[in-house]
């Protein structure tokens, strides 16, 4: 929260019980002028609220799309550099025949050769200087990937400090029970199966309600059709596994490998951002966990989370 809607919330409570006080003991002038600013603190600090999270939602917005325009710039940079790899191999292979060529004719050119060997080394530090500098690419490319969607994380449940024991079967009933109204609507039915009704997990319950509804949300948005989504939820080892798998229209199956990506939306798009399964990612990955996604045209969309317990049924 921050400083001015403390404050605000502050005067709120403090003329509130100036308000009441006044009804026993003051006129009614002082009544109606205690009354008139708490409403206008409590007006304050709802706006105050909206204001922050807009701008939140403007800054978040703005940050994906220079993050889109630096991974785009990255790519590129990446790909001459391979270009460049694969040029110099093809002329480093065409010295090695050059050279087999001389030696077969005559020891004479050996100078030669020697010359074609200078140059086949330099060649070949000048590739394994590229081939470094692409190395040294992708890993940023790959640090840049881990910070965003580290930026993705919602924030942790208040007073939590993300690494509670909690029970990922009610959060998942919660998940259901939240989004209950939007799946009839959609006609979609939701079932929660689990053989135990406990399963406990080290999370924070905020962000693994979130993962929940994301996925939730995504299939009520693309099923088209009246259907069923499955929430599966079993222990593997010391593992959670869990599989949402819905009987929608699905995805080709060369679309599906991306849609946990930034901002990624398939041949069926139909509204929103497109960050809702890659904050899902982001989360289970945080975790130390993996999810990937198993779909085709017709079939409906599987989703598939494995998540290390760290804790105790």
């Amino acid at each position: 929260m921050s400083k001015s809607q403390k404050v605000f919330l502050a005067g709120a409570c403090i003329l509130f019980v100036a308000t009441v006080y006044s009804l026993f003991f003051l006129k009614l002038i002082f009544i109606i002028l205690f009354f008139l600013l708490h409403s206008l603190c409590l007006f304050s600090f709802c706006y105050v609220c909206y204001a922050d999270q807009m701008d939140k939602a403007l800054t978040l917005k703005t940050y994906h799309q220079e993050v889109g325009i630096e991974m785009a710039e990255k790519d590129k940079a990446i790909n001459e550099m391979s270009g460049q790899v694969r040029e110099k191999e093809g002329l480093l292979e065409k010295i090695r025949s050059q050279m087999e060529i001389l030696r077969s004719q005559n020891d004479n050119m050996q100078v030669e050769s020697s010359r074609l060997q200078s140059v086949i080394r330099n060649l070949e530090q000048e590739k394994n200087e590229k081939e470094q500098e692409l190395r040294m690419e992708r890993e940023q490319k790959k640090e840049s990937e881990t910070q965003d969607f580290g930026a993705l994380l919602p924030p942790l449940t208040e007073g939590s400090e993300g690494r509670e024991t909690v029970n990922i079967i009610s959060i998942a009933n919660k998940a259901k029970d939240s989004l209950l109204e939007e799946a009839k609507a959609a006609n979609l039915h939701i079932t929660v199966s689990s053989a135990t009704d406990e399963l406990l997990v080290t999370a924070d319950q905020g962000r693994l309600l979130t993962l929940f509804r994301n996925i939730i949300d995504n299939s009520i948005k693309y099923m088209k059709k009246a259907g069923s989504l499955v929430i599966t939820i079993s222990t593997i080892g010391d593992d959670i596994f869990i599989v949402l798998k819905d009987t929608g229209e699905g995805l080709p199956v060369e679309e599906t490998k991306y849609i946990f990506e930034l901002n990624y939306q398939g041949s069926n798009r139909i509204s929103g951002n497109g960050l809702g399964l890659a904050q899902a990612r982001a989360i289970v990955e945080y975790y130390g966990g993996t999810i990937y996604a198993k779909s085709t045209i017709g079939n409906g969309m599987g989703i598939y989370i494995q998540i290390p317990s760290g804790g105790s049924v």
